[in-house]
């Protein structure tokens, strides 16, 4: 899943004026740079629209830039999934695109290096940095002998900027969550005690939804809630607005060992941690300038949250209960891939009115909650664009030819879903139809892959790319992500793609596999099941992993190249669509049945 969401239009004055402001300012603080992250202080992939600020600074809608103004330049870094979306969105902003050439690497640090001079001023937002990007920031800065300063250059300018969001939040019930509270916090304070940690702050909004049974809609299509808590082996405390909870809320947590405060007050709390003592942090995962609120003499101990490895690990209620999702996800999906064969030529169909038609159908779906992310729904040329959503701009009519993509997902009460497929609206060409076996060969084996406990992500990685490596084809975003209980549809530790990161896919772990290939200007195909980690097998050599297919919906057959298929893959495939036959039938009609039946039909 790739994700893009709706950000508000900033009309009150032209970015190329907000630029000049941000300068005067820069200007009369002697700043020579001026740095805006794409993040807030809980360091969200995704952000409420108070903390938007590239979209208001430079017009650019990409979750992953950042922007660097001196006097003389003003500069969007993204990597190569934003080229074609930045170089359209910055015309006339002022901004001109610099190209990353690594993904998620702030490559803008040795720009300001080789371009500012010994005793300049580099300013940011330091709210908007997390600890890793801020400690690397002044380290490399410092080296040139360039200092970082903490500026906001944005909130005087923004008029009626948006407010924090102040939705109700909810908890969710031990019974659905499969965990207490208590017994979570039982769980991170032993880890705490390994490291030898006295305190835990948590910024991370997906981290403390989990610890606390909490969720919100704070952020479009995570449900999460503004929040921090800090934690030591005595208390939690849980800072959110507190008009979000009820009173029995409140109370509940308070049972549970978590005291409910004013979400401003995490500052005063931080500046209060006994001297002397020790914090554990998440480098990646908090703010630089809360870090630097601790007291000097405290011990800060960097690694990632326990949580995030707790969370990961899914228990047997919310594996059960994600099944239940992925059935239900399957009808829709079911019902809206009928009537797009049925209606694809006869009606006018745009990317925006399918990507409405497949949210019809899945909030017709007891439980479904929302989207758990902005439909990717991509005519042809479009799909090669990896991150493409549909504008009133942009949006193609879907023709009786070539190939629709579709990637979307849904939140349900019982589980976060993610799902792609690509499918043949009419006359495809051999390069389709070739591409669209090796996506299929590649994404099959990933999913029939048997591994070794402790094999790590890039491990997997490697195998799904292979079918398409043996004819010269690769992809350039990561193969796999890990995904939440109705939770955030991007959830780690765990990721597959070639950085050798060191983490293992474990059991109960809930993974994307999504290959692909994208031809710019002609077509991209991506198909993507998600899977759960299971036992295989256990012998003198090692205990042996395999996945669990946990996405239930029909892939399409019709323009597969059986030649290239090898018979374990087509078995994979025949016995993968009778399950799907299986677990959706008793849900459908007799007409849709019959649909299913063809489709899922061997070959």
């Amino acid at each position: 899943m790739f994700l893009n969401i709706h950000y508000p239009t900033f009309a009150d004055m032209t970015y190329e004026e907000k630029l000049s402001k941000i300068r005067s300012q820069m200007k009369a603080d002697n700043v020579e740079a001026y740095i805006i992250p794409s993040a807030d202080p809980h360091i969200s992939e995704y952000l409420p629209k108070h903390y938007q600020c590239i979209p208001f600074a430079s017009g650019f809608t990409g979750s992953a830039g950042t922007l660097v103004i001196t006097q003389d330049f003003a500069g969007l870094w993204t990597d190569f999934r934003y080229f074609e979306q930045a170089a359209e969105q910055l015309h006339n902003s002022g901004f001109e695109l610099v190209k990353q050439k690594v993904q998620h690497a702030p490559e803008y640090i040795q720009w300001l290096k080789n371009k500012l001079d010994k005793g300049a001023i580099v300013a940011t937002d330091e709210k908007l940095l997390s600890v890793l990007l801020g400690d690397l920031l002044t380290q490399q800065l410092s080296l040139k002998g360039i200092s970082l300063q903490h500026k906001d250059y944005l909130s005087s300018i923004w008029d009626n900027r948006p407010a924090l969001p102040a939705d109700n939040a909810f908890l969710i019930s031990e019974e659905h969550a499969g965990q207490s509270v208590s017994s979570k916090l039982t769980a991170v304070r032993a880890e705490l005690s390994n490291y030898g940690a006295e305190y835990h702050l948590v910024s991370s909004l997906d981290d403390i939804a989990w610890l606390f049974n909490i969720r919100g809609k704070d952020v479009s299509f995570n449900p999460v809630v503004l929040s921090f808590a800090l934690i030591n082996q005595d208390h939690a405390k849980l800072f959110i607005h507190p008009g979000k909870l009820t009173e029995d809320e409140k109370v509940n947590l308070l049972k549970s060992g978590a005291e409910v405060l004013p979400y401003e007050e995490i500052e005063d709390a931080l500046k209060l941690i006994p001297e002397q003592s020790s914090v554990f942090i998440d480098p990646k995962r908090n703010c630089f300038a809360y870090a630097k609120l601790i007291p000097a003499s405290v011990q800060i101990i960097k690694e990632i949250n326990p949580s995030t490895h707790l969370k990961a690990v899914k228990n047997e209620v919310e594996l059960t209960n994600t099944r239940e999702a992925m059935r239900k996800d399957g009808v829709a999906l079911t019902r809206f891939f009928k009537w797009l064969e049925e209606n694809i030529g006869k009606i006018k169909i745009t990317e925006r009115s399918a990507a409405t038609r497949l949210t019809q159908y899945r909030a017709e779906q007891e439980g479904y909650i929302g989207d758990s992310f902005n439909t990717i729904s991509a005519y042809r040329a479009h799909g090669a664009l990896p991150h493409y959503a549909p504008t009133e701009e942009s949006d193609a009519e879907i023709k009786a030819e070539s190939l629709f993509l579709v990637d979307s997902g849904g939140q349900y009460f019982y589980g976060t879903t993610d799902v792609t497929r690509t499918i043949p609206v009419g006359e495809t060409t051999e390069q389709e139809r070739t591409d669209y076996t090796l996506v299929l060969k590649g994404m099959i084996e990933g999913c029939k892959v048997q591994f070794p406990k402790g094999t790590c992500g890039y491990q997997i990685d490697a195998v799904t790319r292979k079918p398409l490596w043996e004819h010269a084809i690769n992809y350039g975003h990561g193969t796999g992500h890990g995904v939440g209980y109705l939770l955030n549809v991007h959830e780690g530790p765990q990721v597959l793609n070639p950085t050798p990161t060191a983490i293992p896919v474990e059991l109960g772990m809930i993974t994307s596999v999504e290959p692909g290939i994208y031809r710019p200007g002609k077509h991209g195909i991506r198909i993507e099941n998600l899977v759960n980690t299971i036992r295989a097998e256990s012998n003198e050599f090692n205990e042996f992993y395999a996945f669990e297919a946990l996405t239930i919906a029909p892939i399409n057959t019709t323009i597969v190249v059986k030649e290239l298929l090898e018979q374990s893959q087509i078995d994979w495939l025949n016995a993968y669509h009778a399950l799907v036959l299986e677990r959706l039938s008793p849900a459908l009609n007799e007409e849709e049945r019959q649909w299913l039946q063809n489709a899922t039909k061997a070959i």
